[in-house]
């Protein structure tokens, strides 16, 4: 075995272990986060109860879907693409709680891979992942504490304004960076994609100031709007779905 080949084999087993490592760190929070609410709140209802299993099964399938369905825009590079996955998602936790948000996020990438497969050697589905929890979970912590249409509105605002600030600084510091180590693209052919299409970007932070920051915050906004819409609906229905002996 060539050394090349050796050296490709520990970087993607070693970004396999931070992923894995990523994940069981974003259920941990979410766990603790939701067991102190619920302890707060007087709730013993279990965090994952076997109904709750089967919903979160469900609206995975949904946001694995939507999460096919994605789309380019114009302001990014072709390898940033917008899709509506996070609606289940939130849907999900603000029904069921931030360990089943995460968990149908796992559950999202993890079908999405093995019916697709990757295109960006699982760099874009690890920021699929990792962006997306960045959403839902501030959004859904909010929301349980006190579960009222103005404090999901908060609750959606405050998901927005993490995932566009906290997935500009994870693209800059880590994704882009991993995506160009392990797929073998040099950082500036990256920007040059960018500058083709803005004019403006010339660098990983003008990339990440005109495409990604954008993206997000157009993300998390459609997302917020659409659940807010749809929960009132739906949550009677959930509701019924979990409760029902």
């Amino acid at each position: 075995m060539n050394n090349g080949l050796w050296t490709s084999i520990m970087e993607n087993a070693v970004f396999a272990l931070e992923v894995l490592g990523i994940a069981l760190l974003l259920v941990l929070v979410a766990y603790i986060a939701e067991k102190m609410i619920k302890k707060k709140n007087s709730d013993t209802e279990r965090i994952l109860s076997t109904r709750k299993i089967a919903m979160i099964g469900v609206f995975s399938a949904i946001a694995t879907v939507l999460h096919i369905l994605d789309f380019p825009v114009f302001f990014a590079p072709g390898f940033y693409k917008l899709d509506f996955s996070e609606i289940p998602a939130l849907i999900g936790a603000f029904a069921f709680g931030p360990v089943a948000g995460v968990m149908i996020e796992i559950c999202k990438i993890l079908l999405k891979l093995m019916i697709k497969g990757t295109t960006t050697a699982f760099v874009g589905d690890l920021a699929n992942f990792v962006i997306g929890c960045s959403f839902i979970m501030p959004a859904s912590i909010i929301y349980m504490i006190k579960k009222s249409k103005k404090n999901a509105i908060v609750a959606c605002g405050i998901g927005t304004l993490c995932i566009t600030i906290f997935g500009s600084a994870f693209n800059a510091i880590y994704l882009i960076p991993a995506f160009s180590k392990l797929y073998g693209m040099p950082l500036e052919v990256i920007i040059g994609m960018g500058t083709e299409i803005n004019a403006s970007i010339t660098n990983l932070s003008s990339l990440v100031l005109f495409a990604v920051a954008p993206l997000n915050l157009l993300k998390g906004g459609l997302v917020s709007l659409i659940t807010i819409l749809v929960y009132k609906k739906l949550s009677p229905i959930l509701k019924a779905a979990t409760t029902k002996k």
